[in-house]
């Protein structure tokens, strides 16, 4: 096979991977910066090239025949190793360029990301970010991101992981609810209260460590019911400001207030119990394991390291202290 025919093959198998990926002629396009109709049509030309169909066309999917699997699965190191390799040669010189993928939880981003990256593009005028806000779980490979800030407790370990910070998980409600309903002592009482659930963490109940320096701390655990599921941590906390319950958030989501500006008015619950297992310990940055990282997301990494240094304690000792429950 001559070169020149070679190249449009090469063009095309990558797409095909990409293809395998995204399981969209839409993003793939998207990705690659082709039209769907341009992507679709060399899909059609490669497959006539090879005398076999390579994707299953629904109107709904895009799948992969058997046989281009057997393509992608062949093809798809050598491509991960080409893109390795250029970065690598491309990070050699120069200022740090190029356009990152990041996606990270909705009220993270929106309260301490977006600064964070606001600073980080004055730095690096090169450098591009396309940031993509969800609570739901992206799969990085398959999307196409090359970085994921995440809340866990143990990250991944097919996983490049940078920890950022420490976070911790509140309970909190409404001085008014509390007035209304009475203030719990122990995390047993919570069974009698309207509790705000985020959707998709431990739906029906909840688990205590008591806050104590003994070697076998008290542990409590609660079924807790509400009118209100909801997979948004922002959504809950207003949830909360008005009044609906008791309910969980992660540090990083409690009400931010400017200096002067009054306290909003939500009261740590049982502030010498911790609960277990919810929206994780630590933040960390994520990217799908890698022998080359390139220079552009490394820059990206130090950035937030420097920026979360400090974590969200500051927050926590304010819901502590400014509005303790009485």
């Amino acid at each position: 096979m001559s070169s020149d025919q070679l190249s449009p093959l090469v063009a095309d198998l990558h797409l095909l991977t990409v293809l395998a990926a995204t399981k969209s002629f839409t993003e793939a396009a998207r990705r690659l910066g082709v039209s769907k109709a341009s992507a679709s049509m060399r899909i059609s030309d490669l497959e006539r090239s090879t005398g076999v169909t390579l994707v299953r066309r629904t109107t709904r999917s895009v799948g992969l025949t058997e046989a281009g699997q057997q393509l992608v699965n062949d093809m798809q190191p050598a491509f991960n190793r080409i893109s390795e390799s250029y970065t690598s040669v491309k990070d050699l010189v120069g200022e740090p360029r190029g356009l990152i993928r990041v996606t990270a939880p909705v009220a993270l981003g929106r309260q301490h990301l977006a600064p964070c990256v606001a600073s980080f593009l004055k730095r690096f005028p090169d450098i591009h970010i396309e940031l993509d806000l969800t609570d739901r779980f992206v799969n990085l490979a398959n999307e196409g991101f090359d970085l994921a800030i995440r809340h866990t407790s143990v990250p991944p370990e097919t996983h490049v992981a940078w920890m950022l910070c420490e976070t911790r998980s509140i309970l909190l409600a409404s001085a008014d609810y509390l007035a209304r309903r009475g203030v719990p002592a122990h995390p047993s009482e919570l069974a009698a209260h309207d509790c705000l659930l985020y959707l998709g963490n431990q739906a029906g109940n909840w688990t205590f460590v008591h806050n104590t320096r003994r070697k076998s701390p008290e542990r409590a655990g609660v079924n807790i019911a509400g009118s209100l599921k909801v997979n948004n941590s922002e959504v809950l906390r207003e949830a909360l400001l008005a009044g609906l319950g008791i309910g969980l958030l992660p540090d990083f989501s409690l009400p931010l207030t400017k200096p002067g500006e009054k306290q909003p008015a939500l009261v740590q619950v049982l502030p010498d119990w911790q609960v277990q297992g919810f929206f994780g310990e630590r933040i960390y940055a994520l990217r799908p394991w890698s022998a080359q990282v390139p220079k552009a997301v490394t820059c990206l990494v130090d950035h937030l390291r420097e920026s979360f240094a400090d974590g969200f304690g500051k927050a926590v000792n304010r819901a502590s202290t400014d509005n303790a429950a009485p």
